[in-house]
C-alpha cells in the first residue's frame, strides 16, 4: 500500500506544478505533462484503495487517513471528467491542488486499519460516505470554476485586463460547470444525508443527531440547497452564484474536518 501511496502523491505534485507553470508560460507539452501525470496518479490511487480495502475488510472510509483519500480521489475523478467534457486546460491549476492538499495530509494521519461492524451497518455506511464524498467532489469543482469566474469576470471590468483574461474560459463556460456541477454535487450529499440517518438508526436503533458535528453539514446543505433552487426558480447565475459556490465549498472544508474529528 505505501508503494501506491508514495506514487500517487509523487504523480499528484508533479501534475500540479505543472498545471500551474502551463497556466503561467501557455507552453502545450507542460499540459500534456501535467494531465498524463494526474492520469497515472489516479490509477494508482484507485489501486492504494482497492488494496486498503482487501486489507481492512471495508470500503475506505472508516479512518480518518481514508476519509482524505477517498476524498482526494472522488476530487480527481470529477476532475478527470470535467476536463474530458469541456477541455478547460486552466480548471487543473484550481481543483488539482485541493486533490493533493487532501491526499498530502492523509499522510500525516493514522494510516492504521479499522473494521466496522454487521454488514447492514456496513452496507449503508458505504452509501452514505460513497454518496457524500462524490458530492463533495463535484462541489470542490464548483469551487474552481467559481474562482476563475470572479477572476474573468473582474477582469472584463477592467480597463486593463491583465494576463488571465487572455487565459480563462468565458464566463457563460464557467457558469455552465457551475450549474451542472451543483446539479450533480446537491443530489448526491442530500441521498448522502439520509443514508446517514438510515445508517445511524440501524446502528443504534434509533434516530440521534449530534448537532456539534453535523450542524456545520446542514448549514453548507442549505447554501447549495439555496443554489439548488435559486438557479431554477429565480434565474440565478453569474457571479451571485460563484460566490455561492467558493464561500460554500469553505464552509465545507471546515464543517468536514469538524465532522470527522
Amino acid at each position: 500500500m505505501k508503494f501506491f501511496f508514495t506514487i500517487t502523491l509523487f504523480c499528484y505534485f508533479i501534475g500540479m506544478i505543472k498545471y500551474f507553470f502551463y497556466l503561467a508560460l501557455r507552453k502545450a507539452l507542460l499540459f500534456i505533462i501535467a494531465t498524463v501525470s494526474i492520469t497515472i496518479g489516479f490509477v494508482f490511487h484507485t489501486g492504494l484503495l482497492i488494496t486498503r480495502s482487501m486489507e481492512t475488510g471495508h470500503g475506505p472510509y472508516i479512518t480518518t487517513f481514508e476519509y482524505y483519500a477517498f476524498f482526494s480521489w472522488a476530487i480527481v475523478l470529477v476532475y478527470l471528467i470535467a476536463e474530458i467534457r469541456y477541455k478547460i486546460k486552466d480548471l487543473g491549476s484550481f481543483v488539482i491542488p485541493i486533490a493533493f492538499i487532501s491526499l498530502a495530509y492523509a499522510f500525516f494521519i493514522s494510516r492504521y486499519p479499522s473494521t466496522t461492524g454487521e454488514p447492514m451497518v456496513q452496507f449503508w455506511l458505504t452509501i452514505h460516505r460513497t454518496l457524500s464524498f462524490i458530492g463533495y467532489a463535484a462541489l470542490a469543482l464548483t469551487f474552481g470554476a467559481g474562482i476563475m469566474y470572479i477572476i474573468q469576470e473582474k477582469q472584463l471590468k477592467s480597463k486593463h485586463p491583465g494576463a488571465f483574461y487572455y487565459r480563462l474560459p468565458s464566463l457563460e463556460i464557467l457558469d455552465d460547470i457551475n450549474k451542472k456541477a451543483v446539479d450533480i454535487g446537491f443530489p448526491l450529499i442530500t441521498c448522502g444525508f439520509i443514508s446517514g440517518i438510515i445508517w445511524v438508526w440501524q446502528r443504534d436503533g434509533y434516530f440521534s443527531l449530534d448537532i456539534k458535528r453535523t450542524i456545520l453539514m446542514i448549514i453548507t446543505w442549505s447554501i447549495y440547497g439555496t443554489l439548488f433552487f435559486g438557479r431554477i426558480i429565480a434565474g440565478w447565475r453569474g457571479k451571485r452564484a460563484a460566490r455561492f459556490v467558493v464561500y460554500g465549498f469553505i464552509i465545507v472544508i471546515v464543517a468536514y474536518m469538524v465532522h470527522i474529528y
